[in-house]
């Protein structure tokens, strides 16, 4: 298998391994890439073309970027006048006239390539295996056992295909016969089509057919399938055909066969469907939006500016990008479209976009990556007149400045501040990366380590490729491994959604200890998501940062953790080992640090010395910590060797001698050694000193 590009690689390696996947069958984790042969050979493939096609792919340069399927799709078979031609045990016959080599050795010249082989079917069992009462393979039973002929299934075409009984064993074992014959040829992509709504049970059998091979088959669904069963789909296959064909059937030849292939109007369908199926795309199983018709230049239907927004469009859905057209006479400049590399990494993320903006013929997606940038696309989606479109960071996702580069040209458009706007041509598109200036370790709960809770994708505005939802139990949790470029103090922020009424509070865990207990309040609903952003000690390099439920209502729904600014937390200095002038050390009162504190003597000038190092010369932040039991000011003035920094800092009552506070101000030290001293300026003395510290 030929390497991906580096930019692909670089992206895979990034966001690899997701366990938010749709089948567990540990295909397509992501989107597949390939040739599909219905768009340009139609009804009439044969195994020589088929061969050229597979050789242009390589020829090409295609397959080093990843286009590596080569999918055969219908009228293979032969019929007859009462449908599918059928084998010994009731499976479809292959035309020989088109294939005189036989399946397998057609699978076996792809494979040779260093590509993949993709093989089609459609549900239920042909019409004349019930004639003739072939046997199940392996079994007692035979076609009239497991066919149920008074329902028939869609069939595009020799038609003739009786529902399956699945109340009868043998209905799945012929399934699996079949499945073990695609096994047999080497077929690695199997696409089953006339896939709806009352195709359920053929779906679960072709799944678990699949599996038994024993071999790895990516399972793709087809076509116009119902969202109602987005789900369903999910669990069982590894793609799923969001609408009927992309093709206009408006070509000259026969059933509309020739070029064009598509029109405008079919492809920008595809907007409003990859909108309402967002959700349900992630690692294992795709929204697949149908084939790219680009690499043959204007023949195919779309201007130069609508190929291009029709990849962007693929690729921020994440879709597999199955190409269409005939690849044994690629056009230069659409060859150059396919293997931009930029693009490829968009829809190889693992990401699939959100829209949001859907304004007339301007259209805003954007997705977020696991490094913490954000890919932005812009459209103009009508067929005459410029549009100006822009958008917000805010709406993206951020806020503040970000570099933006160019992803179709590759060029840097420099820092942007707040907005993103491009006036573009009718059916123009601006791709563009926003690197965040203000960006932080971005971690989703998806990739994270989780303790009694699941990945899950099925309420909308989740980032990343899913969400965490924690079981309803005390102990649920989710782990998140972070790295801090420094140690010190850091700004974290969880973003989260709570669906009910009641707070769903969780302890945070930072490398092994508790540090803090946030509450996490009803968000309206599970759809509404919101930040909670707090303050954790970290230390410099790896780190964990455990988000544990408290209480049997289990966490809320975690979308992700980010590791914001660090605060450093500087070098503690205890009164106690101070110079102590005029003051005593004690212990009487509760919630000091290191042995005691100072008890300043009710006297001016008394005072308490430190002798400190700072690495450099430079300003510090000083923060002294203290407790004033008393209802009056206790000011002090702070010197800095010797000199006059601060002359009556406050130091207020706080509440009780056992309830301590902090007061900060700015220090000018020497390289080296330093001496700070903080002095009482009136006869009340200073206030109870526990320590100081500089940062």
């Amino acid at each position: 298998m030929r390497k991906l590009c580096a930019a692909l690689a670089a992206v895979a390696l990034l966001v690899l391994p997701a366990p938010a996947r749709a089948s567990d069958n540990g295909q397509s984790i992501r989107p597949a890439m390939g040739w599909s042969s219905w768009s340009f050979v139609r009804r009439w493939p044969d195994e020589t073309k088929m061969k050229a096609q597979a050789d242009a792919l390589v020829s090409s340069g295609l397959v080093d970027h990843g286009y590596v399927y080569v999918n055969l799709d219908d009228f293979y078979q032969k019929c007859d006048s009462n449908g599918f031609v059928v084998d010994s045990f009731g499976r479809w016959a292959v035309d020989t006239a088109k294939f005189p080599g036989g399946i397998k050795a057609l699978a076996d010249y792809v494979h040779a390539k260093g590509l993949k082989f993709g093989f089609y079917v459609t549900p239920g069992i042909a019409k004349n295996a019930v004639l003739k009462n072939t046997p199940v393979e392996g079994t007692s039973y035979h076609a009239a056992d497991i066919a149920d002929t008074t329902q028939t299934h869609k069939n595009y075409n020799c038609k003739n295909m009786y529902r399956l009984k699945y109340s009868s064993p043998g209905a799945q074992a012929f399934i699996n016969s079949w499945a073990n014959l695609m096994a047999s040829y080497g077929v690695d992509y199997l696409k089953i089509d006339g896939v709806d709504a009352t195709t359920v049970a053929d779906v679960e059998a072709w799944d678990k057919a699949l599996r038994q091979t024993g071999r790895p088959i990516n399972f793709a669904l087809s076509n116009n399938l119902p969202i109602a069963q987005a789900t369903t789909w999910k669990r069982l296959a590894n793609s799923w055909r969001t609408q009927g064909d992309v093709e206009c059937y408006c070509g000259p030849g026969p059933n509309g066969s020739g070029f064009p292939l598509t029109d405008w109007s079919h492809v920008s369908s595809r907007f409003t469907s990859a909108a309402n199926w967002q959700q349900y795309a992630g690692p294992g199983g795709w929204n697949d939006l149908d084939s790219i018709e680009i690499g043959n230049g204007d023949q195919a239907g779309l201007t130069a500016d609508q190929r291009r927004s029709h990849l962007t469009l693929w690729a921020m859905a994440a879709a597999p990008l199955l190409l269409g057209t005939d690849l044994t006479n690629l056009n230069a400049t659409d060859l150059a479209m396919l293997t931009n590399d930029r693009i490829i990494a968009v829809d190889q993320d693992g990401v699939a976009a959100q829209r949001v903006v859907n304004s007339g013929v301007n259209q805003v997606w954007r997705k977020r990556e696991a490094n913490g940038d954000y890919v932005v696309a812009l459209f103009n989606t009508g067929t005459s007149g410029n549009s100006a479109v822009s958008v917000t960071w805010s709406q993206v996702g951020f806020s503040g400045s970000a570099a933006v580069t160019n992803l179709w040209s590759g060029a840097s458009e420099g820092t942007v501040d707040s907005s993103y706007s491009a006036t573009l041509r009718p059916g123009e598109t601006r791709l563009i990366r926003a690197h965040p200036s203000a960006a932080t370790p971005h971690s989703e709960a998806e990739n994270a380590t989780i303790s009694q809770g699941v990945v899950e994708s099925n309420h909308l505005g989740y980032s990343g490729s899913g969400f965490v939802n924690y079981d309803n139990v005390v102990g649920s949790s989710v782990e998140f491994a972070v790295n801090a470029a420094s140690a010190g103090n850091a700004a974290v922020t969880v973003r989260y959604a709570n669906g009910t009424t009641v707070n769903r509070p969780m302890s945070v865990v930072v490398n092994g200890s508790v540090v803090a207990t946030r509450d996490y309040p009803g968000t309206a609903n599970w759809d509404t998501w919101v930040s909670d952003t707090f303050s954790v000690p970290v230390s410099a390099g790896a780190n964990t940062i455990k988000l544990t439920a408290t209480t049997a209502n289990g966490g809320p729904n975690v979308d992700y953790l980010d590791l914001g600014a660090i605060t450093p937390v500087g070098t503690d200095y205890q009164a106690e080992n101070a110079t102590i002038s005029q003051g005593v050390v004690e212990s009487n009162h509760a919630g000091f640090t290191g042995t005691g504190f100072v008890n300043y003597d009710n006297v001016l000038g008394s005072y308490v010395e430190f002798s400190v190092n700072a690495a450099s010369a430079g300003d510090a932040t000083l923060t002294l910590r203290f407790a004033n039991g008393t209802t009056v000011d206790r000011p002090m003035s702070v010197t800095v060797n010797g000199t006059v920094v601060s002359s009556t800092l406050a130091f207020p009552p706080t509440a009780n001698w056992d309830t301590w506070a902090t007061q900060t101000v700015t220090v000018p030290l020497n390289a080296g050694a330093n001496t700070i001293r903080a002095t009482a300026t009136t006869a009340n003395g200073g206030p109870n000193l526990d320590r100081v510290t500089l940062s």
